[in-house]
């Protein structure tokens, strides 16, 4: 069973005991697909002799003790389901040395022997912190709508959340087209961007306003001119939330300020892109991610996050790189919205 690290740090070169129980978790924020990866996970342990625990809400409920027993059955039905079916929270508990103690000891009285986690990088550093205190392997598997994980090309949930907000903002641009109105979308990513350039893209929006390029603003401005002489024409510009609360409200109000010719509406599409069926590529991205996560344990991996690069091929992402360096948007994307929008 796991131990306690001494000063000296387990360098890798000693076996590790054989798995005999592993246990999975979903922590931060919820993401189409989470599901599935829960599924996959405790169907491959399952299909390699391993006993799986299911973790609920999270860290907290490491440190609570709520775990319960998932037999192949009990995943079943549950691929097409949003949300995730062991819940999730955030904890600032196990950020303490305390709270930590107390998940270990829990650990150790469900006889678990390592851990797969399902989130971001909140979570990869929660799971970093306990490493370094105690023996026991932890693999992660990006869920996160923004897909801003360093060293993964994709996170679960990406698609489905860009697909929800195309189609609210396809339904948004009639009813801006019927008035002429500018609407100002605003979709999630607090620190990243990706997700507001990609859909911003596929809703063929006037401009994008993401945390990663000031360039667009100009663009913006372009758009919010030419519209000024042609007063019937409508828009759509997709704005990152951003660090700022409130941020896309501000740049409305300044905008309709401005231009007080121009009918400026504001549209906070929120925590609807968190829920919903996962898409085809969410589902096949979660199962292959959770087939894999095993596959490294049983390969004596740890402190690794499972990523997919170009051709949907898996990589193992150290945690420390994974949650300390930037994912960079893809710049290419930026370069086709100042030729199309012309």
């Amino acid at each position: 069973m796991m131990e306690k690290k001494s000063g000296k740090e387990n360098n890798g070169s000693e076996k590790r005991k054989r798995l005999e129980k592993i246990a999975v978790f979903t922590s931060g924020g919820d993401a189409p697909g989470m599901n599935a990866a829960i599924r996959a996970v405790t169907r491959a342990a399952i299909a390699n002799k391993l006993r799986v625990a299911g973790i609920r809400h999270g860290y907290q409920g490491m440190i609570e003790g709520d775990f319960v027993n998932l037999k192949a059955r009990d995943v079943s039905g549950i691929l097409h389901q949003g949300g995730t079916i062991l819940k999730t929270a955030r904890s600032k508990e196990f950020f303490t040395e305390e709270g930590r103690a107390k998940a270990y000891e829990n650990l150790k009285k469900e006889c678990i022997d390592a851990v797969v986690v399902i989130g971001g990088d909140g979570s990869f550093t929660g799971a970093m912190a306990f490493t370094k205190e105690y023996d026991v392997p932890f693999v992660g598997i990006p869920g996160t709508i923004d897909n801003d994980m360093y060293g993964t090309d994709y996170t679960i949930g990406y698609d489905t959340a860009m697909n929800t907000i195309v189609d609210a903002v396809d339904k948004i641009k009639d009813t801006a087209s019927s008035h002429g109105r500018i609407f100002f979308i605003e979709v999630m990513g607090r620190e990243a961007g990706q997700l507001a350039l990609s859909s911003g893209i596929a809703v063929g929006a006037e401009a994008i306003l993401i945390p990663e390029s000031t360039s667009q603003e100009m663009e913006m401005e372009k758009f919010l001119k030419k519209g000024y002489k042609e007063k019937d024409r409508s828009g759509i510009i997709i704005v990152a939330e951003g660090g700022e609360p409130g941020r896309t409200i501000k740049i409305a109000e300044r905008v309709a300020k401005e231009y007080p010719n121009l009918d400026v509406r504001v549209s906070i599409l929120g925590h609807i892109q968190r829920g919903g069926t996962p898409t085809a590529k969410d589902r096949i991205a979660a199962t292959k991610m959770g087939v894999a996560a095993i596959d490294a344990l049983l390969d004596d991996q740890q402190s690794i996050m499972i990523g997919l690069v170009k051709n949907d091929r898996i990589v193992h992402v150290p945690f420390s790189k994974a949650v300390k360096l930037d994912h960079s948007i893809d710049k290419d994307l930026l370069d086709i919205l100042r030729v199309i929008n012309i």
